[in-house]
């Protein structure tokens, strides 16, 4: 996507908007996929705005993505090009096409892992026999065997450590690669030295056990986050790509992109709405839940306005563009989406926080070591050893467990429960979470309407065989109700159904109408219902009201207990809404809520310092789930709420929201305790270490210890 797009007017007119740059459409996007860690992130927003023409920059981790707001002055190839001077490969990303971290990907590191893993344990047990005293011959044959299985196997299962510390040197800067590459490098140079000409000992398998663990540190980092996807995706796939234009020729099909403000279009039943606009003729029932959240379908007549990504659903309509292409209030949503999911990467891990300042203090130990043992024993050759040892034994393995081992352990539990994870950094943010927000149709709700009182006898009878000719939700459930009363539907003919309005028959001569109060007769008390009228009778109501999603008033309460607040918002009627939050014991609603509300809102409690779970699965949700610090979306919401939220509940029981933050919380515990359990590891072995105690070998072997003692840690978490 190129050329600057015009989404500030939306962002400006929202309560909250702060800085220009985060209210302007990203107009370029770039994929980093070597990105992992939060140097990676400051390196590459700092050299991306240091480029002239750059408004802002975003860097998400997760997606291995940067996105851009320039004006419109810098290519993405520019760049790419400073990019890959800062050391950052980086390749120009379709924004249209925004998608998850390939499986390939995931099968490149997994085969590294194997490789490594099989390598490891072969040369492990030819080193048995070297260190059970094999002399002479026999030490040379199994040392030089080792060399030949090791050598190719570091060099292809380590090639992404190499890579990265290469990248990291030549533009300047230190990461977790590079003490990693350089301890695996000289542990296998020195190794194949004392394969080849010397006669002490070789540590193939410290090498290969380092590359090892930390292969299956990124693994399992990379399986926590593989299923993330771009919001902005889906919400561009809701927009039309085609339209029916009426011209002085008659009806054209045209891209969506080329209408033009006054153009006039044809929508048919069933199809969506290709630009905003403003009925001139037709009248219908049209589905705004994408973009408003409400279900229940509103009439719409000549005069009324109708925007992008609206499902006509009964009536042909002819509809006058007012605004078309990036104008558009879909574009605009899409655009508020991007801004805000790539705003997400800016929460930084506990393990990168941690490593931040990791990679600087091990160069300098090994350093230390290496020169107090050459000047204490003159000897060059045991210094080094004793510097390879203190690299290895100070290598992150543990740092690299420590938060993946607990995410893959926290979010099995979880799975099993009925809640999917779609982030690396998931659970740290469910943990820190202190208010929950909720959206109310198809969150708290189910979506789908009932009948909460209606008349019973003829009239019930009378009402289904009306009924029967809609395809409206509300008289579905009507539908549904007779039926488990054991009502029959009575006989009705001349049925029709009358857009926007309701049904109208014929019934002993009399003609009878089942739909809005407006049509019948009925008297609009705000609330949810539908009108019988039989002849000249006075109508009759069938109240409706929408049934709560099983678990939810639970869900409220445990999250209470927990100490979060917690707040209904919703672009659903005030009374719908007052009902739902009675019903499920939430004191603080609000109704009537256009997604920008929605959005400012959240914003407006992140400013008093709130961590904001959002729950929510419309459309019309996407932005604010983007936005919130944490963000559920039922599995039955649309592709596009999913794929903006951290998770995806996949169970129907919502109470399993509320365990959410539980177990995270208790899942941040064990990722704190992994972390200083890697912290005390390193405060005992790196004195050992430097004090020449422990070998390359030793150090691999406590190095693992570590790893493993960090992973049975975060396996309680499982249980």
């Amino acid at each position: 996507m190129s050329g600057a797009c015009a989404c500030g007017g939306l962002a400006a007119e929202m309560p909250g908007a702060s800085a220009p740059a985060a209210d302007a459409r990203p107009d370029i996007a770039l994929h980093l996929p070597t990105i992992h860690c939060a140097a990676c992130i400051a390196t590459a927003e700092r050299t991306l705005t240091d480029v002239p023409g750059v408004i802002s920059a975003r860097v998400n981790m997760g997606l291995k993505r940067a996105l851009i707001v320039t004006d419109g002055s810098v290519a993405a190839d520019a760049l790419c090009a400073r990019l890959e001077a800062a050391g950052l490969p980086a390749q120009p990303l379709d924004l249209a096409r925004l998608g998850k971290p390939g499986d390939a990907e995931m099968r490149a590191l997994l085969m590294r892992l194997g490789i490594a893993g099989f390598a490891m344990m072969n040369v492990m047990l030819l080193s048995v026999a070297v260190w059970s005293g094999a002399a002479d011959a026999t030490r040379s044959l199994f040392q030089l065997l080792s060399a030949a299985i090791s050598v190719p196997a570091i060099a292809y299962s380590a090639r992404p450590f190499f890579a990265g510390a290469v990248r990291s040197l030549r533009a300047g800067r230190l990461s977790m690669d590079v003490p990693i590459a350089l301890a695996i490098a000289l542990a296998t140079l020195m190794s194949l030295a004392e394969a080849l000409w010397g006669a002490g000992h070789a540590w193939f398998e410290a090498a290969l056990s380092l590359t090892f663990f930390l292969l299956a540190g990124r693994a399992l980092d990379l399986a926590t986050r593989r299923a993330a996807r771009s919001a902005a995706a889906e919400l561009a796939a809701l927009d039309v790509g085609t339209a029916t234009r009426l011209g002085s020729d008659g009806p054209e099909t045209v891209p969506s992109a080329a209408l033009r403000v006054g153009d006039r279009v044809r929508v048919l039943p069933g199809q969506r709405l290709p630009a905003d606009g403003r009925i001139v003729e037709g009248e219908t029932d049209l589905d705004r839940s994408a973009l408003t959240g409400e279900t229940a379908p509103v009439a719409a007549a000549p005069g009324d306005d109708v925007a992008a990504g609206e499902t006509n659903l009964t009536g042909a309509l002819v509809v006058e563009v007012t605004s078309a292409g990036q104008d558009t209030r879909l574009a605009r949503l899409t655009a508020l989406v991007a801004v805000a999911e790539s705003a997400r990467s800016r929460y930084t891990s506990l393990a990168d926080r941690a490593g931040g300042v990791y990679a600087p203090l091990v160069h300098i130990l090994a350093a230390v070591a290496f020169v107090a043992w050459w000047w204490i024993a003159g000897d060059a050759w045991h210094a080094l050893a004793i510097a390879i040892a203190v690299l290895i034994i100070t290598c992150p393995c543990a740092l690299g467990l420590a938060v993946p081992a607990v995410s893959v352990a926290a979010s099995g539990r979880l799975f099993r429960r009925g809640l999917l994870l779609t982030s690396s950094t998931a659970l740290e943010r469910l943990a820190e979470v202190d208010t929950v927000v909720f959206d109310k149709t198809g969150t708290l709700t189910t979506g789908t309407p009932r009948i909460a009182d209606a008349p019973d006898g003829p009239e019930l009878a009378i009402a289904r065989a009306l009924a029967e000719g809609s395809g409206h939700p509300a008289a579905g459930a009507l539908v549904r109700h007779a039926r488990a009363a054991g009502v029959e539907a009575a006989t009705v003919s001349d049925r029709r159904e009358v857009p926007g309005r309701g049904v109208e028959g014929t019934w002993r001569g009399q003609t009878v109408r089942l739909g809005r109060a407006a049509w019948t007769g009925g008297e609009d008390d705000g609330r949810s219902a539908m009108w019988l009228r039989i002849g000249t009778e006075t109508p009759l109501r069938f109240g409706l009201e929408e049934t709560l999603r099983p678990g939810a008033a639970e869900a409220v309460a445990a999250l209470r207990a927990a100490g979060c607040d917690v707040a209904l918002l919703s672009g659903d009627g005030r009374l719908a809404v007052e009902d739902v939050a009675a019903r499920t014991g939430i004191a603080e609603a609000e109704a009537g809520l256009a997604p920008e509300d929605k959005l400012a809102r959240l914003e407006a409690l992140a400013a008093e310092g709130r961590r904001v779970l959002m729950v929510g699965d419309g459309l019309n949700d996407t932005a604010a789930l983007s936005a919130a610090h944490a963000a559920i979306a039922p599995g039955s919401g649309l592709d596009a709420a999913r794929s903006a939220a951290d998770a995806v509940l996949m169970a129907e029981d919502l109470s399993v929201v509320a365990e959410a933050v539980t177990i995270a919380r208790r899942a941040r515990t064990r990722m704190r305790q992994n972390l200083w359990l890697a912290a005390a590891y390193n405060a005992i072995a790196i004195p050992v270490a430097l004090v020449g105690a422990a070998t390359p070998l030793i150090a691999a072997l406590a190095m693992s210890t570590s790893s493993v003692t960090v992973s049975l840690n975060a396996m309680r978490l499982g249980r």
